[in-house]
């Protein structure tokens, strides 16, 4: 392991870049709630771009997520089974998921479902890694991960782009859009469906020997504005996810649950600009339900509502301040009947100075007043300085997580208490190599009990791990290209997440390891590989249960430019066709073949 870490940098070192030019011109909206190039930023910040997205083929966000450094996905089973994101090792709860600032998260059970969101639609991915709370509030105290839309160009366009694979996988796209200089819109339609593989499967059987659990969603979004005049328009999006899910509950052969999922999430936005700030006044709204008829809970329903005024203040230059507040109304109606409040109060404050260098001051402060909870304050600072070739940052953070409703009705208390996150890292990048290191300390840990059974729930519950947890680690990148049509991105992370008492943690990997080569080497064609090393990752607490861990997972991809309107692709994910499981007793994909098409007009 050491060797291949070795050789990757070495060879990383003698590269030559032309990608710098792209990375530095990306604008990133989720890192202090307002625009702003990249480089200006002071947190830990990773970005997939809409070419990476066109280039890489990801069936999924699951997978375009299971790309970056530092970010590890497990999941229930193959294609729309439940997938969850771990950023720096800290818990998929702790992570806040956006779609273009609208909330994705289920009040539920606190997870975002990661497997149902569909890429041809997005612009960019943007992670923000570390505790985020004092900017975005409650459980965004692992980091942000905010999936950011396209938006219209100007003119009428339409396209669509299909995709057949193995296990009868099929996936449809359309999509319209027209803008002028008042007025856009901009609406796209995707299917998805597959026959599946086995959700459950003991390890080392043969999944083939087991009943497919099938999946399809379909996805509807939409958004317009309106340019009322030269300071001022309206904006609004909608987004509607539908899917059915079939799983496997204690009878892997014969077994015929299904889930059905059907989510919205919609948002206006009035933006006021002039000489002395920028006004944003909005309202937010995202729904949840979930129906399951054959589960422990056989209905979840849930909303999340959101009212919000922000203000960014422009001063001496490049300086300026945010204010705002914003209220979110928690429900769910049907099995839980819990509902509460949160209001907030924030403010972020920037400063770039020149030290014969560039030096970027970033601070956040936000109390939130809650209804259920302990009102909290929480914060943020951060600092970077860039001279020449070199660019160093550290950030500082407290975060907050709130027990989800599933955990608070499945409490072995009366009340669970929310959790407290101290966040730091420190990071050094020189050119196009960065080495960061990075440690939360987590007070009152959520934990789910289960006595060392893996589906007997009659004795399971959550409770709070009193004293301090700690997850740190480092991580080292590189993005390089040489000869001016070869691509190399490597991501290597070391992680030690240990509970008070020094037992590791289930579920983190010890250690990531991901590689990348695209060639552009032939006319109008892309070949890339991509590969991925999970270290140790025992699935229980202490080292108990299965080993899910030790494997290498490999995927390629071959577009091909038929003309500036039509590309066509083929991929084949786990080319060595790796046996693995990510959560013991969960399948996954074997080896298999995707062919598409791509057309614009």
């Amino acid at each position: 392991m050491k060797n291949l870490i070795l050789t990757a940098s070495l060879f990383a070192i003698l590269t030559t870049n032309i990608f710098s030019k792209e990375i530095k011109n990306i604008v990133i909206y989720s890192a202090i709630k307002t625009d702003q190039n990249i480089q200006d930023s002071t947190a830990s910040v990773e970005v997939i771009t809409d070419i990476e997205l066109k280039e890489k083929h990801f069936t999924n966000l699951s997978e375009a997520l299971n790309s970056v450094v530092g970010l590890d996905m497990t999941s229930n089973g193959g294609l729309g089974q439940a997938s969850f994101v771990r950023i720096d090792g800290m818990h998929y709860t702790t992570t806040l998921v956006l779609i273009d600032g609208v909330i994705y998260n289920d009040i539920t059970n606190g997870s975002a479902f990661l497997e149902h969101i569909q890429i041809s639609d997005i612009k960019q991915i943007e992670i923000i890694k570390g505790a985020q709370s004092g900017i975005w509030g409650v459980n965004s105290s692992g980091g942000v991960i905010n999936i950011i839309t396209k938006n219209p160009k100007v003119g009428f366009f339409y396209g669509g782009a299909v995709e057949l694979g193995s296990f009868g996988f099929m996936k449809t796209d359309a999509r319209l859009s027209y803008k002028n200089e008042s007025f856009y819109l901009k609406t796209n339609y995707n299917n998805t469906k597959t026959d599946g593989i086995t959700a459950k499967a003991p390890k080392h059987k043969d999944i083939l020997k087991y009943e497919d659990d099938k999946y399809s969603s379909k996805t509807i979004s939409a958004k317009t504005g309106f340019q009322i005049n030269e300071t001022n328009k309206i904006d609004l999006s909608y987004k509607s996810i539908q899917s059915k899910t079939q799983y496997d509950g204690t009878n892997t052969k014969e077994d015929k649950s299904e889930i059905t999922l059907k989510n919205q999430f919609s948002k206006i936005n009035y933006n006021h600009i002039d000489s002395f700030n920028r006004v944003d006044i909005y309202a937010k709204q995202s729904t949840f339900n979930r129906k399951d008829p054959q589960g422990w809970t056989k209905e979840f329903d849930g909303q999340i509502q959101e009212y919000g005024f922000k203000s960014k203040i422009p001063y001496k230059d490049e300086n300026f301040l945010i204010w705002g507040v914003d209220k979110k109304n928690y429900k769910q109606t049907k099995e839980y009947k819990i509902k509460y409040q949160d209001d907030g109060l924030f403010l972020t404050n920037q400063n770039i100075f020149d030290l014969s260098g560039k030096l970027i001051f970033t601070q956040a402060i936000r109390h939130d007043r809650y209804s259920k909870f302990e009102d909290k304050t929480t914060g943020k600072i951060g600092v970077s300085y860039i001279k020449e070739n070199w660019t160093t940052n550290a950030n500082y953070g407290t975060g907050y997580k709130a027990p989800s409703l599933y955990e608070i009705s499945n409490s072995s208390k009366d009340e669970l208490s929310p959790e407290s996150v101290k966040s730091l890292d420190i990071s050094v990048k020189y050119k196009d190599t960065k080495i960061r290191y990075f440690q939360n300390k987590i007070d009152d840990l959520i934990s789910y009990n289960n006595n060392g059974t893996a589906f007997d729930f009659s004795d399971d519950y959550f409770e709070n791990t009193q004293g301090v947890s700690t997850i740190k680690g480092y991580e080292l990148s590189y993005k390089k290209s040489f000869f001016e049509d070869i691509l190399l991105t490597f991501g290597y992370t070391a992680i030690d997440a240990k509970d008070k008492d020094n037992k590791s943690l289930g579920r983190v990997a010890k250690e990531l390891l991901k590689v990348s080569v695209d060639y552009y080497g032939i006319k109008k064609t892309h070949i890339g590989l991509y590969s991925k090393y999970v270290g140790e990752r025992y699935d229980q607490l202490d080292k108990q249960g299965e080993q899910t861990g030790r494997y290498t997972t490999a995927n390629m991809v071959l577009n091909y430019e038929i003309d500036k309107r039509t590309k066509i692709y083929g991929k084949i994910d786990n080319i060595t066709d790796k046996y693995y499981q990510t959560i013991d007793g969960y399948a996954t994909y074997p080896r298999a073949y995707y062919v598409g098409l791509d057309y614009q007009f």
